[in-house]
């Protein structure tokens, strides 16, 4: 936790993918063998109110306990992986490579943040990622859920999940109760994302938050919302999920239609997983979306559009503001390189991206949700 940044707190989130029976699909990229948990943000929320997000939340100082020391491996980083040095002219993402010892805690981010990701899951949708002993979990496929018999009664892991909610602490006391360890090892690196100046909740609220991918063997047998920040959940394809989006059943923010037009590259659980392991040493870039308003809607550019400002307002200190008379489509003609999520409504969004994808990582499909257009490039 670093109780030094002014502008934005830090969070971390997860996006969930289990596997479950291939069904007939709702669009046309055919069937997927695993669904991804969104959960519905409260109306009354300063941030994002009624979205559907990935599970998530503010990291906490319990997150950074030194406790966790002696329920998790004494190995480096606690038996993750160390992370690759970042592409030559590039550097790792401060979120990651602040050094949290200056700031008190021996643990390090890499495994605070993905003890974050795990516990808000457990507060927002009961659901448990813990493995017996002190991990890791063996095995390199999708991860399989806490036996059953590991579980305490049905009304007395609510009572947990009420405590947690109130203490972000008693996380780590209901791991050392069930005598298991949060399952930081099934969760891959996979985006950085930094709430834009032009976004901020009420009271400015901006977010700098790591995202991860863990993929689960099978959907969990119990997923409840909280009934406080969140007000219903929901399992489903990442292509469903779009389609639910475009016929506003549900909404959900850029970077969360971002994640899921980037996970339409993977039908499968098995190659989303493989994908997922294989570079999750690589890490991955900050991206802070710039707002720049055009004559007929608004485009979020992300780094490496040619666009981008080359010194962005990370602050908003600045109060700059990009706008132009042109019209989206004739930027887009005008153009060359792409990053940029175009925004027409709030329902009506489209990813444009003809860059080589970083960090060996896999550009989103180009999915524009006026229409049923499903392409890889311009």
């Amino acid at each position: 936790m670093n109780s030094r940044l002014r502008h934005w707190r830090e969070a971390a989130t997860l996006l969930l993918a289990a596997g479950t029976p291939a069904r007939l699909p709702r669009s046309p990229l055919g069937p997927f063998d695993y669904e991804l948990l969104l959960l519905q943000r409260s109306s009354r929320s300063g941030f994002m109110p009624s979205a559907h997000v990935f599970p998530g939340g503010l990291v906490e100082a319990a997150d950074f306990s030194a406790d966790w020391l002696g329920l998790l491996p004494a190995s480096p980083q606690c038996g993750l992986g160390l992370v690759r040095p970042p592409p030559l002219g590039s550097s790792r993402a401060p979120l990651f490579a602040t050094d949290r010892e200056r700031l008190g805690s021996p643990l390090p981010g890499e495994v605070a943040f993905r003890i974050c990701a795990i516990r808000e899951t457990f507060e927002e949708a009961g659901i448990l990622l813990l493995v017996p002993g002190r991990g890791p979990a063996a095995g390199s496929g999708p991860a399989p859920l806490l036996p059953a018999e590991r579980l305490p009664p049905a009304a007395e892991l609510s009572e947990w999940r009420r405590r947690v909610q109130e203490d972000p602490a008693c996380f780590l006391q209901l791991c050392r109760h069930l005598g298991c360890v949060p399952n930081i090892w099934a969760l891959q690196e996979w985006s950085n994302w930094l709430t834009p100046v032009s976004r901020a909740g009420r009271g400015g609220r901006r977010y700098d938050t790591a995202f991860y991918l863990c993929c689960l063997e099978k959907r969990p047998p119990h997923t409840s919302q909280d009934d406080q920040e969140v007000t219903a959940f929901l399992w489903s394809s990442p292509p469903e999920a779009i389609e639910r989006f475009k016929s506003q059943e549900i909404w959900f923010a850029p970077p969360q239609f971002y994640e899921l037009c980037r996970l339409c590259n993977f039908s499968s659980l098995h190659e989303l997983q493989k994908f997922s392991s294989d570079r999750a040493l690589e890490g991955c870039e900050r991206w802070m979306p710039v707002m720049l308003t055009a004559s007929d809607g608004y485009i979020q550019l992300l780094p490496g559009d040619e666009l981008y400002p080359e010194d962005p307002d990370y602050t908003g200190e600045k109060k700059i503001i990009m706008s132009t008379d042109k019209k989206v489509e004739d930027l887009i003609k005008e153009g060359s390189e792409f990053h940029r999520i175009v925004i027409k409504n709030m329902n009506n969004l489209a990813v444009y991206v003809n860059i080589q994808a970083k960090y060996k990582h896999r550009n989103p499909l180009m999915i524009n949700t006026d229409c049923s257009d499903y392409s890889s490039r311009l």
